[in-house]
């Protein structure tokens, strides 16, 4: 399966999703799941001058993306599928039944929201949405950068992960 990554980063595409994750991981090409941006050109060409010239960057919204996932897994370049918020990507993950990993990299600070990593800030309902993923069998692990180890979800939100 091309799609090497599925992630949820609340600042979408930048240097550390582009550069972190996508030089290790050989990426050809990011999948960026929102339907705002889905609908609006004028986010989507800001999101594009954000990737180096050779990464692909597509846009989908969550209806869209489950449609054509088959389509990203059978590339034959390497890709990495992200979101921008906890409930898009556990969308996916129900309605694709086929995601087995969930990396949680920058969820940052905002009202309601409450301190698990010094990367990851979530609120009741996100909380549960990410233990809801895991009693799916879905593996869930936070980790901003790939030179860091994967802390497993139940750390995170037990607050033992930092």
């Amino acid at each position: 399966m091309p799609i090497d990554l599925f992630r949820i980063d609340d600042r979408l595409v930048h240097g550390q999703v582009v550069v972190g994750w996508g030089q290790p991981l050989g990426l050809g090409f990011l999948v960026l799941v929102d339907d705002a941006v889905a609908a609006s050109e004028w986010e989507q060409e800001l999101y594009r001058m954000g990737a180096p010239p050779q990464m692909e960057v597509l846009f989908e919204s969550v209806a869209s993306a489950l449609e054509r996932l088959p389509m990203y897994e059978a590339r034959a370049d390497h890709g990495m599928l992200l979101t921008g918020d906890v409930e898009t990507m556990r969308k996916l993950v129900v309605g694709a039944g086929t995601i087995r990993h969930v990396n949680v990299g920058g969820l940052h600070h905002r009202v309601g929201r409450a301190a698990r990593l010094r990367y990851v800030f979530l609120t009741p309902a996100e909380e549960q949405a990410l233990r809801d993923l895991a009693s799916r069998g879905v593996t869930v692990t936070a980790q901003d950068v790939p030179a860091t180890a994967p802390v497993p979800i139940e750390q995170v939100l037990a607050g033992s992960g930092a």
